[in-house]
């Protein structure tokens, strides 16, 4: 049985024996091996199923990762080089299928028939999809006063699904005590191994360089911890030299991270969060905060706050001028990268890659329609006839 050991104390566990460590952070699996460039003919993200705890499936989670590095000189920023990492070519649109993959072929290899998830959102989708193609049961927690749009996209993959009553931020912890069930929250062990993957992409496609920083949206922490997780193990693993600056990007609305960040704080506090349509990721208690903390500080990066306003122009500008369809989420990192450039703290020529981490095809943008109606005769008037 795979080991995991804590990001904060060190202490290791069997895996399945602990979902948390004692001292209330997060645990993560050692490494099988240390990391390389792997010669493998796996597709997707199953390229470096060597460092992922369980071996490639078939069906829905073969296809997870491998997702492309766009370059858009149209929307670069300030004289920044962007790459943007698409995360929405993922199955069911989002960075959250590297997680749930690795989970549903975990539990298919171990004979556990269920998977969990406390989520409303992308993971819950994620994690149904990623159940149904294993052939498992999957069983979502929602809050009780959820949209019924938000629980229809949920639904068509069949997932049995409990509306909560009662404190919803309690869940998160009470799900990890449950005997019968897997579940794959936020920041579960076999959800952060599989979300490091996209650390791994970036850096192999640059390679033998790196880029200077990655900008990406941030809520619980998880994405973040396991990117700079997979950093280090490169840079122990003498792959990369030093490692890209890690920037952290949230809605103004609801920003723990960042505020723990610009108050020079050692530890990340529940906050009172507000409403903001990048809901995704508006975690106002993140259970791997500390480790996010952690992470921009020991790369040198940084965090920002992103009001919706700011949000709104740049999930625009990416389709306008990109042709991206983003949820508000991706576009807070965007337009975090906009603020991070006007603060001087990510510099012209540097070479950044922003992480958009979800389609926008579940969302409403609310775009102004700007459409009118004309007879099929104008149609030669307006562009003109073929010879």
């Amino acid at each position: 049985m795979p080991s995991v050991r804590c990001h904060d104390c060190g202490r290791s566990f069997p895996f399945r024996e602990r979902k948390r460590c004692a001292c209330g952070e997060p645990l993560r699996f050692e490494p099988r091996e240390l990391p390389r460039w792997p010669d493998s003919s796996n597709p997707g993200m199953w390229r470096y199923a060597d460092l992922l705890p369980v071996d490639a499936p078939s069906g829905i989670g073969a296809a997870a990762g491998g997702t492309p590095m766009v370059r858009t000189p149209r929307l670069d920023v300030g004289g920044v080089r962007l790459f943007l990492k698409d995360e929405g070519r993922n199955p069911t649109g989002s960075f959250k299928d590297r997680g749930s993959a690795v989970a549903a072929a975990y539990a298919a290899e171990n004979g556990i028939d269920r998977l969990g998830t406390v989520s409303h959102g992308n993971m819950a989708m994620s994690t149904a999809a990623n159940a149904a193609g294993a052939g498992l049961d999957c069983t979502v927690c929602v809050p009780s006063d959820i949209p019924e749009e938000r629980l229809s996209h949920i639904a068509r993959y069949g997932p049995e699904i409990l509306r909560i009553e009662g404190d919803y931020g309690r869940l998160y912890e009470a799900s990890l005590e449950l005997e019968g069930i897997e579940f794959v929250n936020s920041d579960t062990p076999l959800r952060v191994a599989g979300q490091k993957t996209v650390a791994l992409e970036i850096c192999e496609a640059f390679s033998p360089e790196i880029p200077d920083a990655i900008v990406l949206p941030v809520s619980s922490g998880g994405q973040l911890s396991g990117i700079w997780r997979a950093l280090s193990e490169l840079r122990e693993a003498d792959l990369i030299e030093s490692v890209p600056r890690l920037y952290a990007c949230q809605a103004a609305a609801c920003a723990p991270i960042v505020r723990a960040f610009e108050a020079g704080e050692e530890s990340v506090s529940a906050v009172e969060g507000g409403e903001t349509i990048a809901y995704s990721i508006a975690n106002a208690d993140p259970p791997s905060g500390n480790r996010a903390l952690g992470a921009l500080r020991d790369t040198d990066g940084g965090a920002v706050a992103v009001p919706d306003e700011e949000t709104r122009a740049a999930r625009k500008r990416l389709a306008r001028e990109g042709g991206f369809r983003v949820e508000a989420s991706s576009a807070v990192a965007y337009a975090g990268l906009e603020r991070l450039v006007e603060r001087d703290e990510i510099a012209s020529d540097e070479r950044v890659v922003t992480v958009l981490t979800g389609s926008g095809f579940t969302e409403s943008d609310g775009a102004a329609v700007d459409a009118r109606t004309i007879p099929l005769d104008e149609l030669a008037d307006r562009f003109g006839r073929s010879a």
